[in-house]
């Protein structure tokens, strides 16, 4: 008799802690029940990996899904849904949906919508400014993954923390979690903003954006949040680097589990460079901004040398309208969750870094960095989240194959040279060659009890 619980992958190249091994993955009821060559089982679906690469499922530190509040751009069904398609098994949300994500109400109010909507695994930041520091503080925040003041600074100017050495102060000195901060300081952009608008009224050609949101904003700001964070002995995290600059000021002599300061890369900003602003204009406005070429290098260079410690998306769609308007009123961001992986695998088809880096930097380090349960390596007891991988196929970024809620990508006539055949959430097989079974649903990401 078959077991209806039970999934076979046979033959396959397993990615995972630093080696490939050619060998079999036994699924049993959601978690990973053994990893050998020749195991034999019945089980009622079994997976030839003749060839392809197993990956632990990617886990995106970072996305904005739009739910609630903003779904005309995005919801936790659709996004989650583009996430699979990509290899992606589990994320974290950021609180800049309508109500922002300023309480534990509201905060576990998202989790009762991703329970009945997101397909992929999920967890959330709670916001933090100066509006709610005081009530942060008073909370136990030691079982959340992490407080963010990301995509805050949308509602009101001087929400960025980054900006406030007070509030830091306070905030690091009290915090028990995670600090998860957006790095620019918010002065000299308003201060190079009026220059620009002084020059070109509202229609400020793109090709300012970076020199608007500056190499000098970006690294000043961080340079003093990790100051201030050394000074209280703060977990801080520096989201979305975005220049080579700032990557001297982190540290790679040490395992990630004993850094208090870490960072991130945000795969459009490896992928993209200021040259691609005359091409594609507002469509890859992001905050921070898409910088030179020689930054993009120098955050790829700090990748693989660990001084940065995992790659994320910072995926927040918005519609075209949106997007197509002059610089002031074009909104930031961009969909791009969907094609994480494959932009990273590229990299790997042009020598530039290794399917074990890979996997180290989207899966592992993620779950170590956020200290996240039973999740990010492919390890016996584990859940079964996972992603396969063909590393000779090759496809174009169209229309017709988004599946993110805004229909449209910064990537759209770009051709990959891998794919992914299979994703498995919690032993489910959700997506296999471009089908989706969405009878089950994600799991929220859960915080480790006991350190290993």
């Amino acid at each position: 008799m078959k077991s209806a619980n039970c999934i076979l992958i046979k033959n396959i190249h397993i990615v995972n802690e630093n080696k490939i091994k050619i060998g079999d993955v036994l699924i049993e009821n959601g978690l990973i029940s053994k990893i050998g060559i020749g195991i034999e089982a019945t089980c009622n679906k079994t997976v030839d990996g003749s060839g392809k690469y197993l990956f632990p499922g990617i886990i995106d530190g970072q996305v904005h899904f739009r739910d609630p509040g903003l779904t005309h751009k995005g919801d936790l069904y659709t996004e989650s849904k583009a996430a699979i398609a990509g290899g992606t098994t589990s994320f974290i949300d950021m609180p800049n949906t309508v109500p922002n994500v300023l309480s534990m109400d509201i905060l576990n109010q998202k989790y009762e919508i991703a329970a009945q909507k997101s397909l992929a695994n999920f967890s959330f930041f709670l916001g933090v400014n100066g509006d709610n520091l005081d009530e942060v503080i008073q909370t136990d925040t030691s079982h959340l993954l992490g407080v963010s003041d990301d995509g805050l600074y949308f509602t009101k100017k001087g929400n960025l923390l980054a900006d406030n050495p007070e509030t830091m102060e306070k905030l690091f000195s009290n915090c028990k979690s995670i600090i998860a901060i957006h790095s620019e300081k918010e002065q000299i952009v308003e201060e190079n903003e009026e220059l620009y608008k002084e020059q070109y009224g509202e229609n400020v050609p793109i090709e300012f954006h970076p020199v608007i949101r500056s190499e000098k904003a970006c690294y000043e700001a961080t340079k003093r949040a990790i100051s201030i964070a050394n000074k209280h002995n703060a977990r801080l995290h520096i989201l979305h680097l975005t220049t080579e600059a700032e990557t001297h000021l982190f540290r790679n002599d040490i395992p990630l589990k004993e850094k208090r300061i870490t960072t991130e890369v945000s795969v459009h900003h490896l992928w993209f460079s200021d040259k691609d602003y005359q091409k594609l204009g507002t469509l890859i406005k992001w905050n921070p901004a898409i910088k030179t070429e020689k930054d993009k290098k120098g955050l790829l260079k700090a990748l693989i040398e660990d001084k940065i410690d995992i790659v994320t998306t910072d995926h927040a769609p918005h519609t075209l309208e949106e997007k197509q308007k002059t610089y002031f009123q074009a909104m930031s961001g961009a969909p791009i969750v969907q094609h994480s992986l494959n932009i990273m695998l590229e990299f790997y088809k042009q020598d530039l870094i290794s399917l074990e880096k890979i996997a180290e930097k989207m899966c592992h380090n993620p779950a170590t960095l956020y200290d996240i349960e039973k999740r990010g390596f492919i390890r016996e007891g584990y859940y079964a989240d996972l992603c396969i991988v063909d590393l000779n196929t090759e496809w174009t970024v169209e229309k017709n194959n988004l599946l993110s809620k805004c229909g449209w990508s910064p990537l759209e006539g770009t051709t990959f040279h891998s794919n992914i055949t299979h994703t498995f959430v919690n032993g489910h097989l959700v997506y296999e060659n471009g089908k989706f079974d969405e009878s089950h649903k994600g799991m929220p990401l859960v915080k480790n009890i006991s350190k290993e």
